[in-house]
């Protein structure tokens, strides 16, 4: 029997759009581009990367609407299924919109939206192929942020358009629209008008052939059915919100005749506190893994933001990164300094293990194919706890890391009492450094012991080169993370004169590879 891809349903300006027909690794801005002629989207990167392909997601949480911008380019068109969408042309088509001023009669058009006027005034575009999706941005902003009576500050602009690149406007101008909406006549979206219909479109009518057991694109609704699924088709691409695999896709040009969908699955979207643990599951977003991440250790908040554009984290999931195993993976080296314990799940029961003890090799891991990531446990601070988290990378936002070094330390009374540090970058996996664990352990916490440490980490380490760093920089930034960690903590004394005057004496001088030697390195 054929696969059956099972219908689309979406709203869009406020009315049910159904699309049948739709192939399972078929992309969104495909779908928007190609099938419905909607050209506003633009095409750029095809990775995520550049924000172009900006839009914007609506799905009900907690009796609200959680809007959502992510990048239409590397996500699948079927995991926008029972949620409303915006591109840039629905902004002053959608009559959910609240105007702040009427229309000029019969014909005329609407005024513009905010997240669209305030670029006009300011003076945001040039070129324009990347407006919309900065305008798309500025609507998720405004939604999330204006609408609910939050201020948008130049700290939260900047941090909220790090996933939108512009080549020649600049960004100055791009980020005083974004603090200038607020000025300009209200233009909310009726969320409870959105509410109402959403629900109505979650309880339309069965779905016929799509979701039977063979068809191609498959989005359980509980774990039970999920695990089910992964069972009968142990060959069906998992997905959750494809900031990889949707890479495979378009740069690729991989083809999947069959889909797993994680993300529906309501046991796997909870996040909660319990034992004195923190559980995050597999399908939660990094946006809010992150968020959950640093109510309890604040240090992550910022690591959080530079993770990777927002539109990334809005749709990118933390069990999604785990495993994926990337050696240079940013959420692997912070859970393992946790203490995290990764709970995998099959028809035939869940099995934990530590995080560190999940990888096998170069993106291997244990995981049997009738299995799923579950969930991430992560114990919660014990008094005495401090967590450091540093990530080293060629741009500040939105860039894959060098090196990522993560250190929990318990330390009572000066002496550090335990110490688990977690890194990536330096080796085929993400790695526990046990030698610069040991070397801290039960010592007076001091820069003599950090120094130790760090000499630790570069014995212990043999990292490559490559395009973003050659191994001996990779080895002398470790030992300089470990350095900063000491020079950051309460108990170094508050002596500017301590402190390194300039990036040599703190990070050695490392000569990158030529190009040449880092094109045959990264082909090897």
């Amino acid at each position: 029997m054929t696969a059956v891809s099972r219908p689309i349903r979406f709203l869009r300006r406020g009315q049910p759009v159904t699309l049948d027909h739709v192939p399972p690794d078929r992309t969104l801005l495909e779908v928007l581009r190609e099938d419905l002629g909607d050209c506003g989207t633009k095409e750029g990167c095809g990775e995520g990367d550049c924000g172009a392909c900006t839009v914007v997601l609506g799905s009900a949480e907690d009796g609200r609407v959680r809007f959502r911008a992510v990048n239409s380019c590397i996500r699948l068109a079927h995991a926008v299924d029972g949620m409303a969408l915006w591109t840039v042309e629905d902004l002053a088509r959608d009559p959910l919109i609240q105007r702040g001023a009427p229309s000029q009669g019969d014909g005329a058009p609407a005024p513009l939206h905010p997240a669209q006027e305030s670029m006009v005034q300011c003076h945001g575009s040039q070129c324009g192929f990347c407006t919309p999706g900065f305008v798309m941005s500025l609507f998720g902003m405004y939604q999330n942020h204006v609408c609910r009576g939050r201020e948008v500050t130049r700290e939260l602009a900047v941090a909220e358009l790090s996933g939108n690149l512009c080549r020649c406007t600049g960004y100055r101008p791009i980020l005083d629209a974004a603090r200038s909406m607020a000025a300009l006549p209200l233009q909310p979206v009726d969320e409870s008008a959105l509410l109402e219909r959403l629900r109505a479109l979650q309880a339309g009518p069965a779905r016929p052939d799509g979701d039977a057991p063979d068809g191609s694109y498959l989005a359980p609704g509980t774990l039970a059915e999920l695990l089910a699924a992964r069972a009968a088709h142990p060959g069906a691409q998992v997905v959750a919100g494809t900031t990889d695999v949707g890479l495979w896709i378009t740069k690729q040009h991989r083809r999947f005749e069959r889909v797993l969908d994680v993300t529906r699955a309501e046991e796997l979207r909870r996040i909660d506190t319990a034992g004195g643990r923190l559980s995050i599951g597999a399908a939660v977003t990094l946006d809010d893994a992150f968020a959950a991440l640093a109510a309890h250790w604040p240090a992550l908040r910022r690591f959080g933001e530079r993770f990777a554009g927002l539109p990334v984290r809005n749709a990118g999931t933390l069990g999604g990164n785990v495993a994926n195993g990337s050696p240079i993976g940013d959420s692997m080296p912070v859970l393992i300094a946790l203490g995290a314990r990764i709970v995998l799940a099959s028809v035939r029961g869940e099995r934990s293990l530590p995080l560190e003890d999940f990888y096998t090799g170069y993106r291997k891991n244990l995981l049997a194919p009738d299995e799923i990531v579950a969930r991430i446990d992560i114990p919660l601070p014990a008094p005495g706890d401090r967590l450091a988290a540093y990530k080293v990378s060629k741009r500040f936002d939105d860039d894959i890391s060098a090196v990522c070094l993560a250190v929990l330390l318990t330390v009572r009374e000066g002496t550090v009492q335990s110490a688990r540090i977690g890194a990536g970058g330096v080796a085929a996996v993400p790695a526990r450094a046990r030698g610069a664990e040991a070397a801290l352990a039960g010592q007076p916490w001091s820069e003599a012991a950090a120094l130790r440490a760090g000499e630790a980490l570069q014995a212990e380490f043999t990292p490559i080169s490559d395009m973003r760093a050659s191994g001996a920089y990779r080895r002398a930034v470790l030992a300089s993370l470990m350095r900063r960690c000491w020079l950051e903590s309460p108990e170094h004394p508050a002596d500017d004169s301590a402190l390194p005057v300039s990036l040599e004496q703190l990070v050695p001088v490392a000569q990158p590879p030529s190009q040449a030697q880092a094109q045959l390195e990264e082909q090897a």
